[in-house]
């Protein structure tokens, strides 16, 4: 029993902790709901980073590489207005979401990066550039 309720996942949103009602809902949302949920895969070619962001347009979301760095930055302000039948505005509410991840990705082929969005997942593919062997230099101690 103490195993079951120590795995068990706390959910706010649960029947047994809905003291929080639609306040602790939209608060929660808007803090942890907004995570962005991203996979990194490496493999021997490249990386591949595949993240969630569901709502938002193609030209919401700005990508860059820097100083071995993938930052991705999503942003979007929605409207939703509520009127009756004469029109009168019964509830007008603003919603603005911004999230931003970074990954550090050394030693990329950054002419040959691709990036594609479809159905709320960005997939980006970063090829590795070919690593030169060095030869060893031997060093002469004076």
């Amino acid at each position: 029993m103490a195993n079951e309720l120590r795995n068990r996942d706390f959910n706010v949103f649960d029947p047994m902790n809905d003291f929080f009602g639609d306040f602790g809902k939209n608060f929660f949302n808007s803090v942890a709901g907004n995570q962005m949920k991203t996979d990194v895969i490496e493999n021997e070619d490249n990386y591949v980073v595949s993240s969630e962001l569901p709502g938002f347009k193609k030209d919401e979301i700005h990508l860059d590489y820097n100083n071995d760095t993938l930052s991705i930055h999503a942003t979007h302000d929605l409207s939703k207005e509520d009127t009756n039948k004469e029109g009168k505005v019964l509830r007008k509410e603003r919603t603005s979401s911004n999230i931003a991840r970074a990954f550090y990705l050394p030693d990329i082929d950054i002419d040959n990066v691709s990036a594609d969005y479809d159905g709320g997942i960005l997939k980006i593919t970063l090829p590795k550039q070919a690593v030169k062997d060095e030869e060893a230099h031997k060093i002469d101690i004076n």
